[in-house]
């Protein structure tokens, strides 16, 4: 167990640059469940790792020893290194926890509130008198649905066609369940340092994959492209920004240029680098998942062994 366990630990540092081509390679909607499930699935591992690394240690104890009904020490456990680990990943774990809970608590008070400032319409549509341009999709909560929110400022910024191509896109966040996504990267971030490099290509994906829907809406990638341009450019010279919700996704947020260049078809598209990247990313969650199963039955095996019901090999 003692080598295993540290591959779920290490193996994030390995799968971030492989994320960070990731992004631009594969096609949105690929890219996002992709992201997505190795930012969860190398997270679960680094914890798991972290909770084998405890449990040598905290079996020390005479307490936990006896809780265990263990006869004699894990196997391969030495007083001497099975306790610093403990206390560290102890550590480690405790802070993670305490992150993630203060984090979701975080995001929790921020949608209420925003969901109070947008109550002022039961449509799906919420506008804000407010000369600062803003919009941005409002997740659903228990018993109320998502809502678009936009600003007076926003809507005079734009055209008809561009309104109707910015309103698309945020629908498409709201039907998509894209908050979801971006909470996941967010979390998995406070569970591993490495993780939080995958929160920047989540979000550009997650808006590449509005970006397309709003095209298809409209039927002009061009009117597409423009409107998120004007928007961006018009969110960013305004003097100040509406507080908005983390997890609320918005039109004029992330990387533009290349958002429009991509809608526009000017972004240069490598299949071959994506499915590489794709193929990589994969690699690294399977051989994660694999060390922490096997650190789990060798530890598993230990405790039987120090219960006394097998006999050490």
């Amino acid at each position: 167990m003692i080598y295993a366990v540290w591959v779920p630990l290490l193996m994030p540092f390995v799968a971030v640059p492989a994320a960070r081509r990731l992004a631009d390679a594969l096609a949105p909607l690929r890219a996002v469940g992709l992201l997505a499930s190795t930012a969860v699935g190398l997270a679960l591992c680094s914890t798991l790792a972290l909770v084998l690394l405890v449990v040598p240690g905290a079996t020390q104890l005479s307490a936990v020893a006896a809780v265990g009904e263990l006869v004699k020490p894990l196997a391969a456990a030495p007083a001497a290194v099975a306790v610093p680990l403990a206390l560290a990943a102890l550590a480690l774990l405790s802070g993670c926890t305490a992150a993630v809970v203060r984090t979701a608590r975080r995001h929790w008070v921020e949608l209420q509130r925003a969901r109070q400032s947008a109550e002022c319409s039961g449509d799906e549509l919420a506008v804000l008198r407010d000369s600062r341009p803003d919009a941005y999709a409002l997740p659903a909560l228990p018993g109320s649905p998502g809502r678009i929110v936009v600003t007076t400022g926003m809507l005079r910024a734009l055209d008809p066609a561009e309104r109707n191509a910015l309103l698309a896109h945020e629908r498409a966040h709201l039907a998509g369940r894209h908050h979801l996504f971006l909470a996941a990267a967010e979390l998995a971030a406070l569970c591993h340092p490495a993780l939080r490099s995958l929160r920047a290509p989540m979000g550009y994906a997650l808006e590449r994959c509005a970006d397309e829907a709003a095209a298809v809406a409209v039927g002009d990638r061009r009117v597409a492209a423009r409107a998120i341009g004007r928007a961006a450019l018009a969110a960013r010279a305004a003097e100040g920004v509406r507080a908005r919700p983390r997890v609320a996704l918005a039109a004029a947020a992330g990387p533009v240029p290349r958002r429009v260049a991509a809608l526009l078809g000017r972004a240069t598209h490598r299949p071959g680098v994506g499915r590489a990247a794709a193929a990589a990313l994969l690699a690294c969650l399977i051989l994660s998942g694999a060390a922490a199963l096997e650190a789990t039955n060798d530890l598993h095996s230990s405790i039987e062994v120090a219960q006394g019901e097998v006999p050490q090999r």
